[in-house]
């Protein structure tokens, strides 16, 4: 059983970057079938796809995002971060790491889509 965790400060100032990182256990990153997501929810809104980075270290944007998002990995911790640079308001959000089975870009269902998911991360952008 996969488990994911999010970490990192809950707030941030505007301008500045939100980094977080996800713990993974139960399988590696490196893994052939799975890919590892960035997915957030703002207040009111819907869970957004934000990026994917595959077991070869690839890495997919949402091209909404992609000006200022950055995923990373670390295989000898076995997890993965998230850096969106020059942050508004509008980004306060919960933010999610997730897998699922297979690289797919984007999803149009994402809680049903993706097989597993950390318990989620809020992050508040304000001064």
């Amino acid at each position: 059983q996969v488990q994911l965790q999010e970490s990192g400060p809950g707030l941030v100032k505007p301008e500045q970057k939100i980094y977080l990182t996800c713990a993974v256990s139960g399988d590696s990153i490196t893994t052939s079938h799975l890919a590892w997501s960035w997915i957030r929810q703002p207040p009111g809104k819907d869970l957004e796809w934000m990026g994917t980075i595959a077991y070869d270290g690839s890495t997919y944007y949402s091209p909404s995002l992609k000006s200022r998002t950055s995923i990373s990995r670390d295989t000898s911790k076995n997890q993965f971060s998230l850096q969106l640079r020059s942050v508004t308001p509008e980004d306060t959000a919960v933010y999610y790491c997730a897998s699922r089975d297979g690289l797919r870009l984007g999803c149009e269902d994402c809680r049903r889509e993706y097989a597993y998911w950390g318990q989620g991360a809020q992050v508040t952008v304000s001064s």
